[in-house]
């Protein structure tokens, strides 16, 4: 994929798959034989939708940067480096009837569910024609399978055990899959959610998404033990995938969703990934100095989108084919960024439509 001085992190710029890496790439997507199993029956159109979809989340990503660079915007909250823990999940389900529950830095998750591009950044420019009409940047569309974020994160942890009981008490088979961050486990929404899950058996999808810092708190400082230990301290099935290999964290969805699927049983998925910028765009210098250069280094050779490439080629599917479906994600982007721009000219909501489609006296 093309890379961006300006704003892909340093560690992205002068990227070239690294030999250990992508050893360790291929023993992760074979120690599992069900998983193998799993990846080995993708299609080469779904292993190229992958592709895309995390192209299109960076990309997306990266429309936001420049804004900010811009001063078309204040601040953005970005998921680079986290694109394969995201899209890899959103993949893996039935995306036909299936709910997620991002958070704010799982955009990639809104527009793989089928939310419109223009609309995700015209949210952002708060325009009268976006999703919320210009009142939150915490989008959602039911009709694509997305419930709203609010703020807090880790809050939606306490909804989608009930969206599950909804499912289990109407006999559907279907599954709600919500992220949470490795300091948002810390929060009471998320341990009561898990617990109500485990309790009433309901098909839920818990990704315990391991950015390895929490703000401004590296992982040691927020949790003693392993991760992976709270899922047996809930009850719940624990899968524990490499959320940079999007086809690792794509076949751990896949186990974890088809058997709450079966069994209406709740799942915690483990994914170990790292946040390569700040919490928001405006704290990435401080981000940074949280770690030595060594710890991006390690991260950022193990990009996401770069590994993935290298393995799509290693098994024969070409530069041109691999350049169009990226130059094919850079015109969409570029179409959906001028629609929102135009928006931002024509389309400001006035003062008073902030008191319509609101609750209140």
């Amino acid at each position: 994929m093309r890379r961006y001085s300006m704003f892909d992190p340093p560690e992205y710029v002068n990227w070239r798959p690294d030999s250990a890496v992508m050893k360790e790439y291929r023993e992760v997507i074979s120690a599992d034989a069900e998983r193998q199993r799993i990846i080995k029956g993708l299609s080469e159109d779904v292993l190229m939708d992958l592709y895309s979809g995390m192209l299109r989340f960076r990309l997306h990503d990266i429309t936001l940067k420049r804004w900010v660079k811009q001063g078309v915007l204040s601040k953005a909250w970005l998921g680079t480096g986290e694109e394969a823990v995201t899209i890899g999940n959103v993949h893996a389900l039935d995306r036909t009837k299936d709910l997620v529950a991002p958070m704010i830095r799982n955009a990639g998750a809104c527009h793989e569910m089928g939310m419109s591009l223009t609309g995700m950044l015209r949210e952002y420019l708060a325009t009268q024609d976006s999703p919320s009409k210009g009142k939150d940047l915490h989008l959602g569309d039911l009709g694509c399978g997305v419930i709203a974020p609010p703020s807090q994160v880790g809050a939606l942890g306490s909804v989608v055990p009930g969206v599950a009981l909804a499912f289990k008490n109407r006999g559907e088979r279907r599954v709600v899959l919500t992220w949470i961050g490795d300091g948002a486990t810390k929060t009471g929404a998320c341990h009561e959610g898990v617990n109500m899950a485990a309790v009433l058996r309901v098909p839920v999808l818990f990704v315990f998404q391991n950015n390895q810092v929490a703000l401004g708190t590296p992982f040691e400082g927020h949790q003693v033990g392993p991760f992976t230990a709270w899922s047996k301290a809930y009850g719940v099935a624990g899968f524990v995938c490499d959320g940079n290999n999007v086809l690792d964290t794509f076949a751990a969805t896949r186990q974890a969703a088809a058997r709450a699927r079966e069994d209406y049983d709740p799942a915690i998925i483990f994914a170990e990934t790292f946040r390569m910028g700040g919490h928001a765009t405006h704290d990435e210098r401080e981000a940074r100095a949280l770690f030595d250069a060594e710890t991006f280094q390690y991260w950022g050779r193990r990009d996401p989108i770069g590994t993935y490439e290298a393995y799509l080629e290693s098994e024969g599917i070409g530069r041109p084919k691999l350049e169009a479906a990226e130059q094919g994600v850079i015109d969409e982007l570029a179409e959906a960024e001028k629609a929102a721009l135009k928006s931002r000219e024509t389309q400001m909501p006035s003062g008073a439509a902030a008191l319509e489609g609101v609750y209140g006296d």
